[in-house]
């Protein structure tokens, strides 16, 4: 049975952002998989049931906690395409957020299937890949139900995405007569469909039975691929088969910080895994005692400023940086970084931008295996290009590559784009293992910090965390506010006291905002119990054996 939050399981425990993809972990679970399986069931999944938030034409990033204790990061994200030269842009200021020429980094989610799959039969795993596949196949072949936020979104991006390659055929309907916009829509042939409309993705269904039988790398290297690349060639994207070809995900270590409560893992670059931590360490030092007090938002506000200052210099390909990230998350560094931080004061905020959609989920077992993996189209619908012959929605995350000379993350053929992607995992000093994360671009990190410090810090009941109002600094899902936006559950005394150091605060009408992401958490306890919540802001839950 799922709900918001579930604990005391002894098998196993998922979180996701969508009911049918937390069922399809729950299945695998169920059928003897572990937590790696069933996490690439409910990636697979989601991309069924969500498509506005996650497809396999983006990317992904894992942290896997073995059952020995080892935690490694797998970054499935891909490069940009060969033809990607700035110089196929000099029509435009900045790379366009929509179309083809969006759509010119090469997916890497599924290719992190493959790794995940890997590391999962090394682990005892062997339920087959049709197993895997199989609840996806069904949901996209016969039809998922269109949630909320997928109407509301579809609606509020019509104009931008109605015209662009196969979205119509793929995610818009037969509109309803009534209203300027419905009869301009008519004039198309299409609408946004409304909440609870049936929608099939029988292409995308067709293509993932196919890799259930012929292999993940297909993909890349075969029938999917060959595919795949025919139709970016026919709409102008600059991706090509030999990108597809080439294309491999990677294995890394992850980055580390000791606080307090225990030792914090977060992705290295080219995700801001690293502002992450950087917010945690600080905020850890300002040695907070209240939770949801002017010192406990404050600080990790004023935190976030530091650590998205830092991501800003220098977060890029990891291929490309000037220093290693770990000299950010040395001691001395952060103690010289949390003195500057005035704890009556809001410092100065240049707010860089960040939108993003995005879905985290959580999945744990008994035998110790505890997994944060997020996957992501960047923007909601990403490029809004979608794949005929495949289904395949692509990303257009390469929309955050730079333009101009000199850029830290500047536009070049095989260079991988910066990514506000980033899964987070503690390993605790009270014994709990837990994997926790957000969608939300720039608030992934604020997200995350807030939901860790309410539940670990100040002990608040998991469920009582993510429920909690929450805030968010800055530019995100598309914005242009720059303030300190807050849910208008804080008290007003809290609201003042913000407002008196200084901070620009814009309190939302809505008191459970997808503004502030959709959060989630797995916990494996020391006594080997299982426990996971989800967001009340998704459309999703936990569920547990």
């Amino acid at each position: 049975m799922m709900g918001l939050h579930t604990a005391g399981h002894r098998r196993g425990v998922v979180a996701a952002p969508h009911a049918a993809a937390c069922e399809a972990g729950r299945s695998i679970l169920a059928e003897g998989g572990n937590a790696l399986e069933a996490m690439v069931a409910m990636a697979a999944t989601i991309a069924a049931v969500y498509p506005h938030m996650t497809h396999i034409g983006g990317d992904g990033f894992w942290l896997i906690r073995d059952p020995r204790g080892r935690v490694r990061a797998i970054e499935a994200c891909g490069s940009a395409g060969a033809q990607a030269a700035p110089e196929i842009y000099r029509d435009h200021e900045a790379i366009p957020p929509r179309g083809p020429l969006a759509a010119l980094t090469v997916p890497g989610a599924v290719g992190g299937w493959i790794v995940a799959l890997e590391a999962a039969h090394a682990l005892g795993g062997r339920l087959p890949r049709d197993v895997l596949l199989a609840p996806a196949v069904r949901a996209a072949k016969e039809g998922y139900v269109v949630t909320r936020s997928q109407a509301r979104l579809t609606a509020e991006k019509l104009t931008e995405l109605a015209d662009l390659p196969g979205f119509a055929e793929a995610f818009l309907v037969a509109p309803a007569s009534g209203g300027a916009a419905a009869e301009k829509a008519k004039a198309k042939g299409r609408a946004a469909p409304q909440p609870g409309t049936r929608l099939r993705q029988e292409a995308l269904a067709a293509t993932l039975d196919h890799l259930a039988h012929a292999g993940l790398e297909d993909f890349y290297r075969g029938d999917v691929g060959y595919e795949m690349s025919a139709d970016l060639a026919r709409i102008g994207s600059p991706v090509t088969r030999p990108d597809l070809e080439r294309y491999q995900a990677v294995l890394r270590d992850p980055l580390a910080v000791a606080i307090a409560p225990g030792t914090l893992y977060n992705t290295p670059p080219p995700t801001q895994g690293l502002a992450s931590l950087v917010i945690l360490a600080l905020f850890d030092r300002l040695d907070v005692s209240e939770a949801d007090s002017f010192d406990h938002v404050h600080g990790i506000v004023e935190a976030t400023k530091r650590a998205f200052g830092i991501r800003d210099r220098f977060i890029t390909d990891f291929d490309h940086l000037a220093h290693p990230p770990e000299r950010f998350l040395d001691p001395a560094f952060l103690d010289r970084e949390v003195a500057r931080i005035d704890r009556r004061r809001a410092a100065p905020w240049p707010a860089p931008d960040g939108d993003g959609d995005t879905v985290w989920m959580g999945a744990a077992d008994a035998s110790g295996l505890v997994v944060s993996y997020i996957q992501s189209l960047y923007w909601e619908f990403g490029s809004g290009c979608v794949l005929p012959r495949t289904g395949v929605v692509m990303q257009n995350r390469g929309a955050s590559f730079s333009l101009l000379p000199g850029a830290l993350n500047r536009l070049a053929p095989g260079r991988k784009p910066f990514h506000t992607l980033n899964p987070a995992l503690a390993v605790l000093r009270d014994g709990r293992i837990i994997a926790y994360g957000t969608m939300g671009g720039d608030g992934q990190p604020q997200t995350q910090a807030a939901v860790f410090t309410r539940h670990v810090h100040f002990r608040q009941p998991l469920a009582a965390a993510l429920d909690a109002p929450r805030w968010l600094l800055g530019r995100t899902w598309g914005s242009k506010v720059t303030s300190l936006r807050l849910e208008p559950r804080f008290p007003d005394r809290l609201v003042d006291r913000l407002l008196a150091a200084g901070h620009d605060i814009d309190v939302l009408g809505e008191p459970y905002s997808d503004t502030m992401g959709h959060a989630g958490a797995v916990v494996l306890h020391p006594d080997g119990s299982l426990e996971g919540a989800h967001d009340p802001r998704a459309d999703g839950g936990a569920a547990g054996l």
